[in-house]
């Protein structure tokens, strides 16, 4: 389920925008070097137009696509629970995994998802570019800033579920913990 991307004007809060468009903290970060650390950060608060005017970005209108670019580069990349599911169902060989904190896992899991090794990440890099892999977390906001990650370093076959864990226990497995 794709969506169009949305509307985004200048005098939006940044909280808004990325309700709307979660893609625009990632890409404003990766175009603009906006809103990753203490010194670019941006209040929630913050107009988009504001954000722009302090950073001396000129154009806007720039930004705006920007975003929406982005939003739909997700909307490629995300994958609903049920067609997980009916891989899963099928016997399709990928890898499923949880890139929830272990006191996240502790709180409530999918049983077909491998939790994310903390200790070992790089072990992921060495899987062939092209295996199926779908991550997965609670709400599906972290898992697409993992496949996009992923997605950077050259992997062709990367999802993020649209809606994390709560998705699947609302589509899938109602008897998943709810947090």
């Amino acid at each position: 389920m794709t969506t169009a991307a949305p509307r985004i004007t200048p005098d939006m809060t940044m909280e808004q925008i990325l309700e709307v468009a979660p893609a625009a903290q990632r890409a404003l970060f990766q175009r603009y070097h906006v809103g990753g650390c203490s010194s670019c950060g941006f209040q929630p608060t913050d107009t988009l137009a504001q954000v722009c005017k302090e950073r001396n970005i000129l154009d806007v209108n720039e930004v705006i696509q920007t975003i929406q670019r982005a939003h739909e580069l997700d909307q490629k990349v995300e994958v609903e629970p049920r067609e997980v599911k009916a891989w899963l169902d099928a016997g399709e060989d990928f890898s499923f995994i949880d890139v929830r904190t272990p006191e996240e896992l502790a709180l409530a899991r999918i049983a077909q998802a491998e939790p994310l090794d903390f200790k070992d990440p790089g072990k992921y890099m060495g899987l062939p570019k092209d295996r199926r892999i779908v991550f997965s977390c609670r709400s599906g906001v972290r898992s697409l800033d993992v496949a996009s990650y992923f997605i950077g370093h050259g992997f062709t076959r990367v999802h993020s579920m649209r809606g994390g864990i709560l998705a699947w226990r609302q589509q899938i497995d109602p008897s998943i913990p709810s947090y």
